[in-house]
């Protein structure tokens, strides 16, 4: 059953103020993803994803509004028309694209696993370990499909990162899957977790959208855009403190996905 957090608000797009209400495009986010979309201590939602939603909507001319909904619920929710975008380090993959849209990918990725300062050193010392994933993530999916070949104890699902960080750091479990920008970024000031693992996946991140939706292809113009002023590469530097790689999809401009 798809568990809904409903927090509203209104993050103003350059240039949209005059904006009507029912030309906000309403974008739906797992809030608590750092460093993609979360609440700073003001209580507003910040992240690099945050900041490229709303330079998107200024080239659309219109308001944002951010809706908290747990990564699994982004699915319907964008397929329901209840939202009209949907982000939170979202992959893009062959079977997601049976069902939904996504704009061309604006960041390369793998998983990771992160413990405590003194938790196993790799995947190979988590048998008979309980690992944590993200319900319905990518993560979630690999540890669910390399079960049997590390042999986890248990895989216990979260709604979020917060959650799963409390339940490592207290020992209830022994490591969390998950994408590694997230937690690298997260466990920067934090030397009770480490990351001790890339798992390498391949994915790429974009924004979703209901399948075939007319914007999905009007916000894949608008990111080439940005790609080609500069804008991505700099809300990168911003959030990972470096310059994007030479041909990652944050700085090359590429065709929008379609299912094969």
């Amino acid at each position: 059953m798809l568990r809904k957090f409903l927090i509203p608000l209104a993050v103003a797009a350059a240039g949209a103020g005059s904006a009507q209400a029912q030309d906000a495009l309403n974008v739906g986010a797992n809030i608590g993803n750092v460093p993609w979309e979360f609440q700073d201590e003001s209580g507003a939602f910040v992240g690099f994803e945050v900041d490229l939603a709303n330079a998107v909507a200024a080239k659309l001319g219109r308001e944002v509004e951010i809706v908290n909904i747990p990564f699994n619920g982004l699915f319907s929710a964008v397929q329901s028309g209840r939202i009209d975008m949907a982000m939170s380090s979202i992959t893009i993959t062959d079977e997601r694209l049976q069902s939904v849209s996504f704009a061309q990918p604006y960041y390369d990725s793998d998983q990771s696993l992160t413990v405590g300062a003194d938790g196993p050193a790799s995947l190979d010392e988590m048998t008979d370990k309980v690992v944590g994933v993200d319900t319905g993530s990518t993560g979630d999916m690999w540890a669910t499909e390399h079960a049997e070949e590390y042999g986890f104890a248990d895989i216990r699902r979260y709604e979020g990162l917060q959650p799963a960080m409390l339940d490592l750091t207290a020992g209830r479990i022994d490591g969390y899957i998950s994408d590694i920008p997230a937690l690298q970024y997260y466990v920067k000031d934090k030397p009770a977790l480490q990351v001790v693992q890339r798992i390498e996946t391949g994915e790429k991140y974009s924004f979703m959208f209901a399948k075939d939706a007319e914007l999905a292809a009007e916000v894949n113009e608008i990111i080439s855009g940005l790609k080609e002023d500069g804008t991505l590469a700099e809300l990168h530097e911003t959030w990972f403190g470096a310059a994007p790689d030479d041909g990652t999809s944050t700085v090359t401009v590429l065709d929008m996905p379609s299912a094969e």
